[in-house]
């Protein structure tokens, strides 16, 4: 019988080592090229970058302080002024009921007070309970007389007229108190004014 031939083994890995190419071993003028293009920077470079770094941290430092300063204040004064003018609306809305019994007083004739005394008496009392709640929470009554020279601050006219005896500017009628709100003005007196001219 003849000899079988021998069959090449698949199963065995190749050897790549041996075609695999070798690396190009580092020469020194490689190594030498790289080191002399990296210099390293020197000590004042290394100051400088430094003191810029800090500085710039400072000044970030610097505002966000300055910021919280400032939120602090804004804070403060937001509460202060809740404090002082929290209740303004309701005194202003109250304002109304003092004009209402205000100009009830008025229209009482000496006919009508002797008649109902006890009532009348009785929106008195009222009238200057409310006066004293209102100035117990910082509400004042701005209450201008005639003669008493226009302030526009505190004054608005509702009309103007040649009064004679007067001169122009001057107060010749008071319609409505004005109130105040510490430094606030919840609404100013209404009045009239002269307009003669100035002599």
């Amino acid at each position: 019988m003849a000899e079988a031939q021998k069959k090449p083994a698949y199963d065995e890995e190749p050897d790549l080592a041996a075609h695999s190419p070798e690396p190009a071993p580092a020469t020194d003028a490689g190594l030498s090229e790289e080191a002399a293009a990296y210099e390293a920077p020197s000590e004042a470079d290394i100051i400088a970058e430094l003191q810029a770094e800090r500085d710039a941290l400072r000044d970030r430092l610097m505002r966000a302080l300055a910021d919280a300063e400032n939120t602090r204040k804004r804070a403060e004064k937001d509460r202060r002024d809740g404090m002082l003018y929290g209740g303004a609306r309701l005194a202003r809305d109250l304002l109304p009921v003092h004009d209402g019994m205000a100009r009830a007083l008025d229209a009482v004739t000496d006919e009508g007070r002797a008649a109902a005394s006890g009532l009348v008496e009785g929106v008195e009392l009222t009238l200057r309970e409310l006066l004293n709640i209102l100035h117990r929470h910082g509400v004042e009554r701005i209450s201008p007389k005639v003669g008493d020279s226009f302030d526009p601050h505190r004054h608005e006219a509702m009309f103007e007229a040649p009064v004679p005896g007067t001169t122009a500017g001057q107060i010749i009628q008071v319609m409505a108190d004005g109130f105040r709100l510490h430094e606030q003005l919840l609404r100013p007196a209404q009045v009239g004014v002269s307009s003669n001219p100035a002599s």
